[in-house]
This record gives structure tokens, C-alpha cells and sequence, in this order.
């Protein structure tokens, strides 16, 4: 196994994911959201802590996140924990945006399936489970 192909594969899944959230209504996301809703749907999240989950700077976290604002997917709460800050939440159309999003990963994952004996397939996931570190899930730039 070459990392080329490690990225290949990797690129094949988000472009899979971005065609799938395309067919299904949602053509105004890009992958960078996606790594936002899977750290606001966690835990509670500020803007700042999506900065820090996504290491890009607070500004950058801003616009992004007023893009989502803007478009239905999120809303912004009070933090009881403190009256400055605001927390960020998945709207409704943001939980049916990552519905959305983990049915179009499955296609792309059942398409491999396919590719693959059973074995193969069992191989290749028990494989990729055994390497992958546990953790944040977040774009590598």
C-alpha cells in the first residue's frame, strides 16, 4: 500500500460525500462543514472552539460559521456557562445535512464492498479499524 493511494481512496470518499449531499438537496456544503457539524453535534461548541477543532483562526471560524448561519443550518444559543459566549447548534436541516452526508458515505463504502470479495472487504476494514488513531475528527491542512 502506497499513501498515494491512501489519499486516493480518502479523496474518493469525500467526493462521494459531496456528490451524495449534492443529489440529496444539499449543494451549498463543502467538506470543511462537514468536519464543523461532526464537532458541533458532539459536545457544546463556540466559535472558538471550532476554530481550535478545525486549527484555522477565529475569523476564518466566523465566516464560516455565519455561511451556516445563513443558509438554515445552525443557530446560536446562549452558553449557560457563560453569558458572552454562544454556543452553536445543529438545526434541523443541519442534523438532516449529516444524515445526509453518513447515507452518501455508506454508498461510497457499499461501492468498495463490491469491488472486494467479503474477505477482502473484512480485511481492508478490520485493517483500516486496527491503524486508525481514535480521535478528533478534522480536515489535514
Amino acid at each position: 500500500m502506497t499513501a498515494a493511494a491512501v489519499l486516493r481512496v480518502a479523496t474518493q470518499l469525500v467526493d462521494g460525500i459531496q456528490e451524495g449531499l449534492a443529489r440529496r438537496g444539499f449543494d451549498d456544503v463543502r467538506p470543511v462543514h462537514g468536519f464543523a457539524f461532526a464537532r458541533i453535534s458532539g459536545t457544546q461548541a463556540t466559535t472558538a472552539d471550532l476554530a481550535a477543532h478545525l486549527g484555522i483562526t477565529k475569523q476564518a471560524a466566523a465566516q464560516l460559521v455565519d455561511h451556516l448561519l445563513q443558509r438554515g443550518y445552525l443557530t446560536r444559543e446562549a452558553d449557560p456557562r457563560d453569558g458572552r459566549a454562544k454556543l452553536l447548534v445543529l438545526t434541523e436541516r443541519g442534523r438532516a445535512c449529516t444524515t445526509a452526508a453518513e447515507q452518501a458515505a455508506n454508498d461510497v463504502v457499499q461501492r468498495w464492498k463490491q469491488q472486494l470479495s467479503p474477505q477482502r472487504f473484512a480485511e481492508m476494514r478490520d485493517g483500516l479499524n486496527q491503524i486508525a488513531v481514535p480521535g478528533r475528527l478534522r480536515p489535514a491542512w
